[in-house]
């Protein structure tokens, strides 16, 4: 013992051995982290398995002992985990071929069976892109590309986020949400061709409002004519002179108005019936 005091090497190989031993001794779990202890290659634990509803704070993180060198430790993320598709081209029922970006995202539940089953995340993902892929293909295939624009584009993903959620229960994960980023129709003739479609369909709708709208007020103008003929003869049918006056001062007026340009000439006799109203009784 004097001569290892006295050697400052073999402190520091001693030193170096404690630090390695408690390394493989003592590890600390994060709050956002499970961990699945094994041994020799079996899983025989659990540190910090998701819980819904669990407090925070209130979980298995913290500091850990485990047996050294004989067990690891595999670290499995327990926050919401995304896993992005490529785009691909989907085939509506409208004959249009779409260019369609999407997303899941999900969570790791159970880390026994995704150590099992898939032995880290990045194969979780692997194995859900093709998955979500599929999905996305089957469930769109089914409808026109109109039901994206519409409240009907929450129920297409719900039923991928089922389907999905199938296979993702063998891999320990739950689907949390899927999401369509963008569904383009591409580039060239079959953009070109909706957009003019769109825009006949939009130019029908407007004539048909527009017939419509002539259509009532022809139907309001004739009603309103109708009922002002109507209380024109229940008025002059009371006082037929005053008829006869009535019409003649509508004449003179057409007749005699500075409007008409000033450029007519009537010549008349004094004793013209045109005349009478001047006469007066």
């Amino acid at each position: 013992m004097p001569f290892i005091l006295r050697n400052p090497i073999a402190l520091a190989l001693i030193a170096i051995a404690l630090l390695i031993l408690l390394g493989s001794t003592v590890s600390i779990v994060p709050e956002t982290r499970q961990a699945v202890i094994v041994r020799f290659g079996e899983p025989v634990r659990i540190v910090n398995r998701y819980r819904p509803n669990e407090a925070f704070g209130a979980t298995g993180a913290g500091i850990i002992a485990r047996l050294p060198f004989a067990e690891q430790i595999v670290w499995i993320d327990k926050r919401v985990l995304a896993v992005e598709m490529e785009r691909q081209q989907v085939l509506s029922t409208d004959q249009l071929r779409l260019q369609v970006d999407a997303f899941a995202r999900y969570r790791i539940v159970d880390p026994l069976r995704m150590y099992i089953s898939a032995g880290s995340e990045d194969r979780v993902s692997d194995a859900l892109k093709p998955i979500l892929g599929s999905a996305l293909r089957n469930e769109l295939g089914k409808r026109p590309f109109a039901a994206l624009l519409s409240p009907e584009r929450g129920r297409v993903m719900e039923n991928i986020a089922q389907g999905l959620n199938r296979v993702a229960r063998q891999y320990g994960a739950e689907i949390v949400d899927v999401r369509i980023k963008r569904a383009d129709l591409p580039d060239g003739t079959p953009l070109d061709t909706a957009f003019q479609r769109m825009r006949t369909a939009r130019e029908q709708e407007s004539n048909t409002i527009r017939a419509q709208g002539e259509k009532q007020a022809q139907i309001i103008r004739a009603e309103a004519d109708a009922s002002a003929a109507k209380v024109y003869a229940d008025s002059f049918g009371k006082d037929p002179q005053f008829y006869d006056f009535y019409r003649a001062m509508q004449a003179y007026r057409r007749t005699f108005s500075p409007q008409a340009g000033g450029q007519t000439q009537v010549i008349l006799s004094p004793d013209n019936d045109f005349l009478r109203e001047f006469r007066g009784k």
